[in-house]
Formats: C-alpha cells, structure tokens, sequence
C-alpha cells in the first residue's frame, strides 16, 4: 500500500461516509490526519483512529465559513509545520427540479461543493509552494460529469471542482503540487441505504459492475493520489464508479 509516514492531511467532512473512510485510510498508512467537520462531529472520528494507535486529532470547521476555511492550513503548520496533503470532500445535496429550485438551495450548494473548496485550496497552497510540494483530492461526483435530473445544483457545483482543480493543477505544477479530482459513482453509504429497495435495484442496474461501491474504494483512491507514486500524475479525474460512467 502506499505509504504516508511523516505526512500531514486535512480532510473535510470527515465524520461519517467517504470522508470518514479516506481520513482512517491516510492515518492507517502513516499520515497525521487533521479530521474536519461541523461542531463537535470531527472528534468522534479522531477518537476512533487515536484509539487504534494512529496519529489524528479534530478540528471544528464549517466549510461555509470563509474566515475559518483560510486560517486552517495556517492552524495545522503553526503545529505541525508543514502541510502535505488536504481533501476537500465536505458536500452536501438540495435537490430539486430546476423549475421549484429555490436561490438559497442553489447558494447552499455552491457554498459548501466548490467555494469552500476553492477557499480551503487557496489557503493551502501558500505553505505548500513554500515547501515545494503538496498534494490536493478534490471529491467531485459522476453527477459532475454525467447529470442527473433534480441535482442541477448538485451536477454543476461537482462539474465546477473538476474545471477548478484542473485549472490549479497547471498553476502549481512546477512547485511540485499535484491537483487531482475522485468522481465516485454510486457509493453505499447512510444516504444510500435510506434509498427503497426498488430504487436501489434500478440504479444497481446502471453500473457495469452490479453493485454500489464501498468507501473503502474511494479511500484507496485518494490514498493513491496523495502518495508518492502519484508525483507525476495531475490535473485527473479518476471515476470511481463501477463503469458507470466511461
């Protein structure tokens, strides 16, 4: 597995589902991991890597909160002094049809898929092209690249992560910070489960593989792309996604 020893991360969103599993994955191969989520939501997950030996602690951040989002890669370096790898994975949905879409659904959105990840990116590079080095995952979504009915602030908020860290990726390139982007399919996760069983069965037949991915999947993935053997390797979208989308 690719190693992470001596390594600092920042995941957001990192209480439950996908962000959870990526912060337990780069802690198990040797990073530090800051877990970030709302209120007191990161402890819980510090607590249960801390517990099996890794190294984790929790910080409290609402990605909606623009002064936070910019003092946290300040924060972890005051501590640790350096910062290597961040995971910009805090998400969350408001769907509707475009027609009963309501502004604030939009803004809400928008606020919390891609400018905080645009804000917490411009944060982060400034101590990584010090140290000549870094790593940043964005998690975008197969929606991002395929649509989805009742998800267009959704499909437009993952689309826009992609352009974005595409865009970064050649501006930080020659400082050796790679810029990459996780486009995870159809994932088993709370939200998933709470789906009808039929509807389960019709998207399960949308995937080449017949079954939901794990977290477990996407994890791997962004373990791979913080690591060391992804050095040369910026500017991707990696679909996680069973061939849903090709």
């Amino acid at each position: 597995m690719f190693r992470l020893d001596g390594k600092v991360a920042l995941v957001t969103g990192a209480s439950r589902g996908i962000g959870r599993a990526i912060a337990a994955r780069l802690a198990e191969q040797g990073a530090t991991v800051v877990a970030a989520a709302r209120g007191s939501n990161a402890a819980d997950c510090a607590q249960a890597l801390t517990a099996k030996g890794l190294r984790a602690e929790a910080m409290t951040l609402d990605v909606t909160d623009a002064a936070a989002v910019e003092q946290a890669p300040a924060e972890i370096v005051s501590r640790h002094g350096h910062l290597d790898i961040v995971v910009s994975n805090a998400g969350v949905t408001r769907d509707q049809l475009l027609l009963r879409l309501k502004r604030d659904d939009w803004d809400a959105v928008m606020a919390t898929n891609l400018t905080a990840a645009y804000l917490l990116a411009q944060a982060a590079i400034r101590p990584m092209l010090k140290q000549r080095g870094g790593r940043i995952v964005a998690i975008s979504s197969v929606v991002g690249q395929m649509g989805n009915a009742g998800q267009t602030n959704y499909a437009a908020s993952k689309a826009g992560l992609i352009g974005f860290a595409k865009a970064l990726a050649r501006e930080v390139a020659s400082r050796n910070i790679t810029v990459n982007v996780i486009a995870p399919g159809f994932i088993e996760t709370d939200m998933t489960r709470a789906v009808a069983d039929r509807a389960r069965e019709e998207l399960t037949g949308q995937i080449p593989m017949g079954r939901l991915g794990a977290v477990d999947d996407v994890a791997a993935a962004a373990c791979f792309l913080a690591s060391d053997e992804a050095a040369y390797i910026t500017g991707q979208v990696l679909g996680v996604n069973g061939g849903m989308y090709m």
